[in-house]
């Protein structure tokens, strides 16, 4: 019946009533029947409230607990012995980071609020109850675990394993059979989540803009840093691997390319050669930290190489188109063609955020300077650091490879007002 009606059945039941009890109360003593009057009229208010007063629920509705997904650590109920332990694990996977409680217990399941195990019901394996009350009027084959919550063994009812109980008590009846141990355990952190800390909020647009510039532009004050000490201690061996680089670009990328499928291999034959012998074996490590060194210099020293050839390419062609380019030396090469690499990277930090052009632009970014350092760990590998000069085109002496010699005067089909090695006559011899 709906609670509407059964007010309206009681005021009708009231009113009924009443005037009853008036007529009751004048034809007797008046003191105990206005009594019987009060006490029938609020157990009729009583029997009101009952009927459109709503059922509360004193836990969460019983439910299954759902499985963790394939991979997720498990939550092992076969030894109950070390309390401590298993409330470390169940705290973990009652408190997961997306929320959402998924716990897999081998052999048993796992319920969120109370349950019962029916008369005459046998449940095979462990049972795990969180957040609610385990009474057992049946047989479980395992071990009984609570989270606040009591275990109550009735008559009749068996457990085979062991009892624990986290936060709750556990009550056996006359008639009802415990196989195992039973333990209890009081914790304040059994269901409460250990203290994560704040997350931070996502970097805006500006900041991040800013972070990516300020990596690449450290990046190469890096490389500016390590091509200046090449120029300065290496200049020759570093011409020579530029001028491979420029001559010879596709023999160089395809022997970069190949040294890079090799550098394993190569590793690899070289570990075992030096275990093969008791002296290898003492000059094994000095050995590995040679060869990641020198793997380290070709490759670096390659892409400046590149860096460098990119920039006198660029000095001598503008030179040639009449152009002031100030002193042309190897550290303005350097320094434009590391100018030059680093602008894919700059425009990555510019732009990165935007959300399809981002991606592209780091996309050619990488793929460009993997290309080039390939190149320049080939032409490192073609001309062994600068040493040979064969695939450097050097077909003129190296005293002829001057600027003075190649742009300030003419090369072809016009004699040469200076030469170099010639010494300019002068007043007086």
């Amino acid at each position: 019946m709906p609670t509407a009606s059964r007010v309206a059945v009681a005021a009708c039941v009231l009113c009924l009533a009443v005037p009853g009890a008036a007529r009751a109360a004048g034809r007797s003593d008046p003191d105990s029947k206005s009594a019987t009057l009060v006490s029938d009229l609020l157990r009729l208010v009583s029997d009101v409230s009952t009927f459109t007063r709503a059922p509360r629920q004193s836990g969460p509705v019983p439910q299954p607990i759902p499985a963790a997904p394939p991979g997720s650590p498990e939550l092992d109920l076969n030894d109950l012995s070390k309390p401590p332990d298993l409330e470390a694990r169940l705290r973990t996977a009652l408190h997961p980071t997306d929320g959402v409680v998924r716990i897999t217990i081998p052999g048993g399941t796992a319920r969120l609020g109370d349950y019962t195990i029916g008369t005459g019901e046998q449940i095979p394996g462990h049972l795990l109850v969180v957040q609610g009350d385990a009474d057992v009027y049946g047989r479980l084959l395992g071990n009984l675990v609570t989270v606040q919550g009591d275990v109550v063994v009735h008559n009749g009812g068996v457990v085979v394993g062991d009892i624990l109980a986290f936060n709750g008590h556990v009550r056996r009846d006359s008639a009802g059979e415990i196989g195992g141990e039973v333990r209890t355990l009081q914790s304040a952190s059994a269901l409460t989540a250990t203290a994560a800390p704040p997350a931070e909020p996502p970097p805006s647009t500006l900041e991040t803009l800013f972070r990516r510039g300020a990596g690449a532009v450290g990046v190469f004050l890096t490389l500016g840093v390590l091509g200046f000490g090449l120029v300065m201690f290496g200049r020759q061996n570093l011409e020579v691997v530029s001028d491979t680089v420029s001559h010879s670009f596709g023999r160089s990328f395809l022997t970069g390319l190949l040294g890079q499928i090799l550098l394993l291999p190569t590793f690899g034959m070289l570990v075992v050669g030096l275990v093969l012998s008791v002296a290898g074996i003492l000059l094994l490590p000095f050995a590995v930290a040679v060869y990641a060194l020198l793997v380290v210099v070709g490759v670096l020293g390659g892409y400046l190489a590149v860096a460098h050839a990119m920039g006198e390419t660029y000095v001598r062609r503008r030179m040639a188109l009449g152009q002031a380019m100030g002193s042309p030396n190897s550290y303005r090469y350097m320094f434009i063609g590391l100018g030059a690499l680093a602008a894919f990277w700059i425009a990555w930090a510019v732009f990165g955020w935007v959300p399809v052009a981002g991606n592209l632009i780091r996309a050619v970014a990488v793929l460009v300077s993997w290309l080039l350092a390939t190149a320049g760990f080939g032409a490192a590998l073609l001309s062994r650091a600068g040493i040979r000069e064969s695939f450097a085109g050097r077909l003129l002496p190296p005293e002829a490879l001057t600027d003075e010699y190649l742009w300030a005067t003419p090369q072809f089909g016009v004699q040469a007002a200076r030469r170099p090695g010639s010494r300019t006559p002068t007043r007086g011899l």
